[in-house]
């Protein structure tokens, strides 16, 4: 997106979902003089992004829950990727908007919104507004459930509606686990079943961070080349007749 901080366009099978990435100066209330930055999302979903026309949240009055429960596990995901003491007084805001739904658009938003966050924060390092780079681990995230007794990675619309255990799974590119949120919708469902879901979940998750790095591959160089060089350290205050020059 042209006036974005930093975007991302990701699609998962038929799911598309767009993220924009706003970096501002301030920090929520709470988080005043704790020498932290924070970082929040919010989600929805455009009103033919699904098979019939769904009104705008705007129009109700009211966000549903599920938007609501949706743009605070993206929140709570992101902040677990990036070390919030190295954006003090900033505030990453992460616009995640579903132009076309057929399954996992919580998981495909967070996998989109680590991007977007990194094109934002990359930027804003390179123009020195960041004194440290804020990455501390990879992130992505993906759905797995089992669906007429067979296992399955990133489940459409039709295997969600119709599967018997639906989970998602959010980790890093080292194989860490930030959140999992499974459900037996049929009944309950075995700890080998589980652990077997888990793995799917895993090898899922590491394709998705290696197409994040292919897509982040020019920012990302752009960091490594000044890291190489070591610290940054700030340039000596210079005498204002310098700065100017003679008349």
């Amino acid at each position: 997106m042209k006036f974005a901080d930093g975007s991302a366009l990701i699609e998962t099978g038929d799911t598309r979902v767009l993220v924009a990435a706003t970096l501002e100066n301030r920090v929520p209330p709470f988080m005043d003089g704790s020498g932290r930055g924070w970082i929040t999302a919010e989600y929805a979903m455009l009103p033919r992004s699904t098979t019939r026309r769904s009104a705008r949240e705007v129009k109700r009055g009211r966000q549903s829950g599920r938007s609501a429960e949706i743009q605070r596990l993206v929140g709570r995901s992101l902040r677990a990727a990036f070390d919030l003491e190295a954006l003090p007084d900033k505030t990453l805001i992460l616009d995640c908007d579903v132009i076309q739904a057929d399954g996992g658009t919580r998981t495909a938003s967070i996998t989109g919104a680590y991007v977007a966050a990194v094109h934002a924060f990359g930027e804003a390092f390179l123009r020195g507004d960041l004194k440290r780079w804020p990455i501390v681990e990879n992130l992505a995230a993906t759905s797995v459930g089992i669906f007429e007794g067979r296992l399955l990675l990133d489940l459409d619309a039709s295997e969600d509606q119709n599967a018997e255990v639906d989970m998602n799974v959010v980790g890093t590119g080292a194989g860490g686990l930030v959140e999992v949120q499974g459900t037996g919708e049929r009944g309950a469902f075995s700890r080998e079943q589980f652990d077997r879901l888990v793995d799917l979940a895993a090898d899922g998750i590491h394709q998705l961070v290696e197409y994040q790095n292919r897509a982040l591959a020019p920012v990302l160089e752009q960091i490594a080349a000044i890291a190489q060089k070591g610290s940054r350290r700030e340039a000596p205050p210079r005498d204002e007749k310098e700065v100017w020059g003679k008349p």
